[in-house]
């Protein structure tokens, strides 16, 4: 009986080591051959059960072919993610906020070089879970349209312009790092196409009902733009609806307008079990309930254009192939995108080759906003008191969709090393109080409803009462008091801006957050980003959460005065722009800005030069659009010159008539507004014809 097992154990191995060696000789993986004639000899080798398996996120092994197992879902919002160690930095909303798109593009390569460095000792461990590969779902380009939005922080805020530019930067620096754009080093993917940006509590059933202008100048000009403008991998569509259907099996939005117009040949990826939403009956999680069977809701996303479930509906899909919903022809047309991508990045260079430009603490200085400051900052010499719940907060400073740091530095600890610290409240010579919000508070659809909060978004955008009361107890000791404002979004501070001296928006500012905070406050740095969303004066300023038209939404549309507009921020330096002049015929303005004056300890301060685009035919509410922006160092009592190219993309009008974007007539009539912040008193204007 020992011999017989031992035989048969024998032709075992060496049927495997056969079909190994076999594997070795196929086509498909000479990498002298072109990827599609390799592509093409998989294809052709594999059953259809094995196509369709591989038409999930997690794709199984298949020994015969040599074919390793691979998990298309993995997490980079602001560095590695869900994936042990690894740099965390800040938050994307942060990272809007430092207008500084080179900064964007250089942090995500610093982050395709940690993965790929991952990715390789997972692949010698042969581990190949989630979280371990190439392909990443990020970046977020949704529109941050409602501050209660949960989300939002993961998003590069509220105007398509600023969104766009930073997400391109994002997927350029992950996709390629400093390596030739033929290269690719990881594939990024946009999301949440289209119109998706809460609530969060009913996120599957919801229908996002948007008129043709909102979404053609609101909801669609980032993926559009970005699509564009770079070799972006990866699509993924969103668990809502959009006018009625849902967006993973939306022929609008995903044929007539994905494939056919934009002509993007990438990869479009379902959000994770988005598809169940569409036939689940579920009396928990409220759903679409649109299609009758899972087979139909696989034949209406897979018979069109979803090459990828991120999800487990294989069984659905199969029975969808069986029952003749879908033909095997399609099925290699999806997997031809998918076995592409897959080669490319499995075959990317060892190591991206990449100097890193800056480190998380500097890249934090330049995305908190400085929004008040009556003289009291920088602080030199003077005792702080630190109080709030977000002084030694460990989670807070990290985000969410994170990886986990080897250290982090809590504002406690920043503030500890730089300064000197009083005991108590009323030996210090100034309170510091670290408040706002927490990735606990408000992300996604997370299990909290209590007052305030529901599901990860809030009800209300005030700052928490408790903290309103705290610091007003504090004020009472007739101390100054600087006011560190913690969040993933805006919060309203019209009933507490009063009580203090200085205010400065910290976001969630990554591993390196207290470091950062305590330089910022010491004038070591002046290189202050601006806001990336408005700051309402309260609740009541806000439209309905639920409506997703613009009207009274954002600076572009906001008819009521703001407590802080979009693009504002203060600096340590004073800064003065001047001779402004525009070529039209090259659309470029440029112009000189100077720094006339400075409280830091640095040499020089940075601002941030912003062109708004008015178009006074327009009768739709559009008050304004950010077209251009740059980021500039100018050294103190110094000079320097701006150069602002603005793509024809952002001149583009929408016809209500045909329903389509269309560039302006020779004649027409608009108004560039350069300046600090999107309040026209920041801004001088220059009038032209197109």
């Amino acid at each position: 009986m020992k011999r017989l097992i031992l035989i048969i154990a024998t032709i075992a191995a060496l049927s495997l080591l056969a079909a190994k060696g076999n594997a070795q000789e196929y086509p498909y993986r000479d990498t002298s051959l072109d990827i599609d004639t390799r592509v093409d000899d998989l294809i052709k080798r594999l059953t259809l059960d094995e196509k369709l398996s591989l038409m999930e996120h997690r794709n199984p092994a298949i020994p015969r072919l040599g074919l390793k197992p691979y998990s298309w879902w993995n997490e980079a919002l602001h560095g590695v993610g869900r994936n042990g160690t690894a740099t965390v930095w800040p938050m994307p909303i942060a990272l809007a906020a430092s207008f500084n798109a080179e900064l964007v593009e250089d942090i995500f390569a610093q982050t395709a070089a940690e993965a790929h460095r991952k990715y390789n000792e997972a692949q010698a461990a042969e581990k190949y879970d989630d979280y371990t590969g190439l392909t990443f779902f990020t970046p977020n380009i949704n529109i941050f349209r409602d501050p209660r939005w949960g989300r939002g922080m993961e998003t590069y805020g509220e105007d398509p312009y600023l969104t766009a530019t930073m997400g391109l930067a994002c997927v350029e620096g992950l996709q390629h790092g400093d390596s030739d754009k033929s290269v690719l080093s990881a594939a990024a993917c946009l999301k949440h196409l289209a119109v998706h940006s809460g609530p969060e509590g009913s996120r599957h059933q919801f229908d996002a009902n948007v008129s043709q202008r909102d979404l053609w100048t609101t909801y669609l000009p980032a993926f559009e733009y970005i699509i564009a403008h770079s070799d972006v991998r990866q699509v993924m569509c969103g668990y809502n609806r959009l006018n009625g259907s849902p967006c993973c099996t939306n022929r609008e939005l995903l044929v007539d307008i994905l494939r056919n117009k934009w002509k993007y040949d990438g990869i479009v990826v379902t959000d994770c079990w988005a598809l169940n939403d569409c036939w689940e009956r579920d009396t928990v999680i409220p759903r679409h309930k649109t299609h009758a069977t899972a087979a139909l809701a696989a034949s209406d996303a897979f018979g069109s254009e979803v090459d990828l479930e991120c999800g487990s509906g294989l069984q659905a899909l199969k029975t969808a192939v069986d029952s003749g919903y879908i033909p095997e022809s399609k099925i290699d047309e999806h997997l031809r995108r998918i076995l592409k991508l897959r080669m490319q990045v499995a075959e990317a260079h060892a190591e991206i080759r990449h100097q890193p430009q800056t480190n998380p603490t500097d890249a934090a200085t330049e995305t908190f906003v400085l929004l008040k400051n009556d003289g009291i900052l920088p602080i030199d010499g003077k005792r702080i008191f630190l109080a709030g719940p977000n002084a030694s907060d460990t989670l807070m400073p990290l985000g969410n969709y994170n990886g986990t740091p080897l250290h982090t530095s809590t504002i406690e600890e920043g503030l500890n090393q730089r300064f000197a610290m009083a005991e108590t409240a009323s030996d210090a010579d100034i309170i510091v109080y670290a408040g706002g919000l927490n990735p606990q508070l408000e992300g996604e659809e997370l299990p909290i409803d209590i007052p305030g909060f529901h599901k990860g978004d809030r009800t209300r955008i005030e700052l928490p009462e408790n903290q309103i009361d705290e610091i007003k107890q504090l004020k009472k000791l007739g101390k100054p008091i600087v006011l560190l404002l913690c969040s993933g979004s805006a919060i309203a501070l019209e009933n507490i801006i009063g009580e203090t001296n200085a205010i400065m928006a910290c976001w969630y500012a990554g591993e390196d957050m207290g470091k950062a905070v305590a330089s910022a406050l010491a004038g070591e740095r002046d290189n202050f980003g601006r806001l990336p969303v408005t700051f309402y004066r309260s609740t009541s300023q806000l439209p309905d959460f639920d409506d997703y038209n613009m009207q009274g939404r954002t600076y572009k549309y906001m008819k009521q005065k703001p407590l802080f507009p979009f693009g504002y921020g203060l600096s340590y330096s004073d800064f003065k722009i001047e001779k402004i002049s525009v070529d039209y015929r090259e659309m470029r303005v440029t112009g000189t800005v100077s720094n006339i004056g400075s409280k830091a300890k640095c040499k020089s301060g940075k601002t941030v030069i912003q062109v708004y685009l008015k178009n006074p035919n327009d009768k739709s509410g559009l008050q304004k659009s950010l077209v251009g922006m740059q980021k500039i160092e100018v050294p103190v009592g110094g000079t320097s010159t701006f150069d602002i190219k603005i793509d024809k993309f952002w001149l583009r009008q929408f016809n209500e008539t045909t329903g389509e974007m269309e560039e302006p007539k020779h004649g027409d009539k608009f108004i560039l507004q350069v300046g600090f912040s999107s309040d026209d008193r920041y801004l001088k204007q220059v009038t032209f014809n197109y």
